[in-house]
């Protein structure tokens, strides 16, 4: 069975892992814990953990459990005023697991075996770390996830608020990658965390497994706009070390006009084009399709599609 290990966080990285969880793989997940906002922020400073939101969230997208126990763990107090305001059973359950367990890889482990996923999900470090933003000209500093966020025009260098080091299971499932999968989400947010960390460049520099990015379907306000598919490579290729992308997927079908305006008006969000000429110069093979779907109103990948695409990739090399 090929191996495959995924960097990212957040929501993109949950749909994509939903659609990989139906095929034949062995998948190792990588999240960033660095998130300090809404229930996760309020917790990680309340209980001096690292961020257990993302991880919640994977672990959901890739349970094989009934759709009630899914509903349980992902329902979200909302009443005010009450100290469990805006805090899902999830973040919860795994906050008071890593208490009992003594780690989140631990209290993640267990929770795999409750809800029976397939493949190992894993955080990116057991130490609760704040992402900075740097400022090279002035040394001003932006500190945690949100303010990164908001500030990434007047930030030249990402760093983390303390050294930081990959476990060795982290370590250990690049070196066995047949495949290294970048994810959908947040660029500067989700997915550069893990690439300044020296311990994840060194072990993607000593693979030959390939690496390939699947690349967002909109951009994010304040980090990302205005940017097309290439931009998003050009980032990633500069934090790579001695290594490239080596193949994208990307989005090739129509998007409704109306949704596009309304992604613009409401949210300032714009499409993120595929832009062949300038993704082939940088030297990555591209595996295009009509590969996002509206849920809830929402333009998301299409799991299956995307993730068939990375599974014939796979069968291929």
């Amino acid at each position: 069975m090929k191996k495959v290990i995924v960097f990212g966080g957040g929501t993109g990285l949950s749909c994509l892992l939903s659609g990989l969880k139906l095929f034949p793989l062995d998948v190792t997940t990588v999240i960033a814990v660095s998130d300090n906002g809404s229930s996760t922020g309020v917790l990680k400073e309340e209980f001096d953990i690292p961020a257990v939101g993302d991880v919640g969230k994977v672990l959901l997208s890739m349970a094989n459990v009934d759709d009630d126990f899914i509903d349980l763990l992902s329902y979200r107090f909302s009443r005010e005023g009450s100290s469990l305001d805006n805090h899902p059973v999830r973040n919860i359950l795994m906050t008071a697991l890593i208490d009992l367990k003594g780690s989140l890889t631990e209290a993640t482990r267990y929770m795999c075996q409750i809800l029976n996923i397939k493949g190992e999900v894993l955080p990116l470090t057991e130490e609760r770390a704040e992402l900075v933003g740097i400022n090279e000209e002035n040394g001003q500093e932006f500190y945690g996830e949100v303010s990164v966020s908001q500030n990434i025009n007047n930030i030249s260098t990402l760093s983390y608020d303390r050294d930081i080091h990959a476990g060795n299971k982290v370590k250990k499932g690049i070196a066995e990658a047949d495949l290294i999968i970048f994810s959908p989400g947040s660029l500067y947010t989700s997915i550069l965390p893990h690439l300044i960390v020296s311990d994840i460049v060194r072990e993607i520099e000593a693979s030959k497994a390939p690496i390939m990015y699947v690349s967002n379907l909109v951009t994010q306000p304040g980090e990302t706009d205005g940017y097309n598919v290439s931009d998003h490579l050009r980032v990633l290729n500069d934090h790579l070390g001695s290594r490239k992308v080596d193949v994208v997927v990307a989005n090739n079908g129509r998007i409704d006009p109306q949704i596009v305006s309304r992604y613009l008006t409401t949210e300032n969000k714009t499409m993120v084009e595929l832009d062949r000429n300038n993704v082939a110069a940088q030297g990555a093979e591209i595996i295009e399709d009509d590969i996002f779907c509206i849920e809830d109103e929402r333009i998301r990948h299409r799991a299956m599609n995307t993730a068939f695409r990375i599974f014939s990739y796979l069968m291929d090399i």
